[in-house]
């Protein structure tokens, strides 16, 4: 099935939503109707598409991100050594490619050690726990920090709730210095235990140990952890040394070296008292690998604790310092994940949904079914092409699966089951929500169709809900209190009909409708009313025009004075001159490519969309220009930077924030175009390649001086 560029777009757009949505939950809010299965298979399906299609790779991407954001309620933590994420392989022909890819780069080596056995390319498997990881810190031996993962540089601080865990050790064998890396888990015993206590208190139950290790160790209170048994594996040390009493002793007991391996790291650290889990295997091959993976396949059930893969890790420490981290994950190590749970269930009925771009897209109405641990009603059927692919009809017994998307996808239709009073489903002629005409989309100005049918009515409610929706999520306008639920009851109360109508709200409108009571109603007001003035890139991103995402509006309110040759200072003067950029402006902006140049251009010639924005003008939108950004600095201006190694003062997207605001360009690798390369601590493979190729490299502090 072909799929046209928007297409691809659009669901890499949505994959991304949805994962941020879906991490928040997992992760921050620690909610247990979502299984690592669906989140892992979700970012499969992202990051394959957004390597077959980086054009639509943007730079807020979850695939660059690693976990959650710390809950306020804890003390945040900064982790000296980032956390990182392996990437997910879910057969043998992925783990082919991996080791085919490891073996290119190690060919690549220069200088390799004399030690046959630092060169030799064999692996670790160990079993990947289904739990929370923590990272956990010792001086002289004595334990004295727990943390979060976080998102993977600022985690939170949980030690009082961490020391209640009895494999936890308070001291080390030995007196030394040294940050681990483990998961916390809870058994599958105890976690029957604890939904059993929780049924008869009437709270809701947790789905897996993952989620119980989660909900335990954020506790405010640590006798609540300490009443549930968790416990804890450790499987990496980050950073160890000797004391400073160590260093001047003569005593070669107390002496620690880093491991030159990752099976002499977990023996070092069951010497020094750590719990290990004792399954991990060395295996000479691909082939070993494959062995060990399909025995744990089997066995994984027997265990009393929840294993959903193998991490599979070079062994040698010299190969894994070579081969280095991408900008999420280390290159010398996977996670090899087991396949994803299916089930049988009835197809009771075929709807259609339609989204902000107009898109008109079946979706199987299921007989509820429980699949990895949530109940599921809903499936995902893309288009008219996949219902006659699949040859799904109304009646059928299919097959759901946990993988690629939010809600599940139907894999197969069981023909065989099949009583003859199946109905064949036909998309509609006109839109199922306003009645307007419905067509395909001619791609890229060629005879071939679109796979979709989109609503052709500018005005149709269910596109302007959608629209409404992402105009007021976070990156856009980011109004408190107007979640998906709320945009829908105005949209469907007829309190609101368009994007600059929220403006106009009061009081009164608000407290009639369900949901609202008074103080409910003012909050929602006070957020409008702080929204309404707004920095530029981010009003261009809530408008949501196609093809003109985070980093197009970044691009263009950067280039506005230097490039464009406007000046604006207030919301009017922005209505009064953007309708006349051309496609032939908006395409001297670096990094701004023909369709988004186009389709801004078509948006704000658009007389009806420049009625929107004077609505808006008058209700008291006003947007930000940051005019001493404009102030051209030579150094930075028109320049590329490349990141690596660990950030120091800085988080790596404040430094992208200060670089793009300063009028420079973020890349993600190492080229002859790029300028400069800011390097951190334990800078990666981007270190070396620009020392190959003669890129300048600065450090963080030099970066500041540049500002200046």
């Amino acid at each position: 099935m072909q799929e046209n560029n928007e297409q691809i777009k659009e669901r890499i757009q949505k994959l991304s939503a949805e994962i941020n949505k879906l991490r928040h939950e997992y992760h921050d809010l620690d909610k247990p109707d979502l299984t690592d299965e669906i989140y892992s298979s979700l970012m499969a399906e992202l990051k394959g598409l957004e390597e077959k299609y980086p054009e639509w790779k943007f730079p807020d991407s979850p695939t660059q991100r690693i976990g959650g954001r710390p809950l306020d309620k804890f003390q945040k933590v900064l982790h000296k050594t980032r956390q990182w994420s392996f990437n997910d392989a879910f057969n043998f022909e992925e783990m082919g490619g991996w080791e085919e890819k490891i073996k290119r780069m190690i060919a690549k080596i220069k200088n390799p050690p004399h030690s046959k056995e630092r060169e030799q390319l064999n692996y670790v498997c160990e079993l990947k726990i289904d739990g929370l990881k923590v990272i956990l810190t010792y001086e002289n031996g004595d334990f004295v920090r727990g943390a979060t993962r976080g998102d993977g540089v600022i985690g939170e601080d949980v030690t009082e709730n961490l020391k209640t865990i009895f494999n936890i050790p308070l001291k080390l064998n030995q007196p030394i210095n040294c940050i681990v890396v483990g998961e916390c888990f809870m058994g599958k015993k105890e976690l029957v235990r604890i939904n059993k206590l929780r049924a008869k208190k009437g709270e809701a139950l947790f789905a897996n140990s993952r989620n119980a290790a989660a909900g335990s160790i954020r506790q405010l209170d640590p006798r609540v952890a300490s009443e549930r048994r968790l416990e804890c594996f450790v499987y990496d040390i980050d950073q160890i040394s000797a004391n400073s009493d160590q260093k001047s002793a003569n005593s070669n007991d107390t002496k620690i070296q880093i491991p030159e391996s990752q099976i002499e790291e977990l023996e070092l650290l069951e010497e020094l008292g750590f719990r290990v889990n004792e399954h991990y295997r060395l295996c000479e091959s691909i082939s070993e690998i494959e062995n060990y993976y399909e025995e744990w396949t089997r066995k994984k059930d027997k265990e009393d604790y929840g294993i959903d893969g193998v991490v599979v890790k070079i062994n040698s420490r010299f190969l894994q310092e070579q081969l280095g981290y991408t900008g999420k994950s280390p290159r010398w190590g996977i996670a090899y994940k087991f396949p994803a749970e299916k089930v049988t269930t009835v197809v009771e009925d075929i709807g259609v949904q339609v989204g902000r771009t107009g898109a008109l897209t079946p979706v199987a109405h299921l007989r509820p079914v429980l699949v990895a641990g949530s109940m599921v009603s809903r499936a995902t059927l893309h288009n008219e092409d996949e219902i006659k692919r699949l040859d799904v009809r109304i009646g059928d017994t299919v097959v759901v699966q946990k993988a690629g998307d939010v809600i599940p996808e139907i894999t197969e239709t069981l023909i065989g089951l099949r009583t003859g009073q199946e109905k064949i489903f036909v998309m509609p002629q006109t839109c199922p929500i306003c009645g307007g005409p419905v067509r395909k989309e001619i791609i890229g100005g060629k005879e071939e169709e679109s796979a979709a049918l989109y609503c052709a009515n500018p005005k149709c409610f269910a596109v302007e809900k959608e629209k409404i929706i992402h105009f007021v999520s976070k990156k856009g306008f980011n109004i408190d209190g107007l979640g998906e639920k709320i945009v829908e009851q105005l949209v469907n109360e007829g309190v609101i009909s368009d994007m600059a109508e929220i403006f106009e709200l009061k009081k009164g409108d608000l407290e009639p409708l369900e949901r609202f009571a008074e103080k409910s109603a003012d909050n929602l007001i006070l957020a409008i009313e702080k929204s309404k003035h707004i920095a530029l890139e981010k009003f261009l991103y809530a408008l949501g025009i196609r093809y003109a995402g985070e980093e197009t509006a970044v691009l263009v309110a950067n280039s506005l004075q230097d490039v464009l040759g406007l000046k604006i200072s207030t919301f009017k003067e922005f209505i009064d001159v953007f309708p006349r950029i051309t496609k032939e402006d908006l395409l001297k902006v670096k990094g701004i490519g023909d369709k988004s140049a186009e389709s801004l251009s078509q948006w704000f010639s658009d007389l009806e969309n420049v009625k929107l924005l004077e609505k808006m003008r008058e209700s008291g939108v006003e947007i930000l220009v940051d005019n001493e950004k404009k102030e051209v600095n030579e150094k930075i201006w028109g320049k590329t930077f490349v990141l690596t190694g660990e950030a120091g003062n800085f988080t790596r997207d404040a430094l992208r924030d200060m670089i793009r605001r300063a009028g420079g360009s973020v890349s993600s690798s190492v080229s002859k175009n790029t300028d400069y390369v800011i390097a951190g601590e334990n800078p990666g493979s981007k270190y070396q390649k620009a020392i190959d190729l003669g890129v300048k490299i600065i450090s963080e502090k030099e970066f500041e001086e540049m500002l200046k």
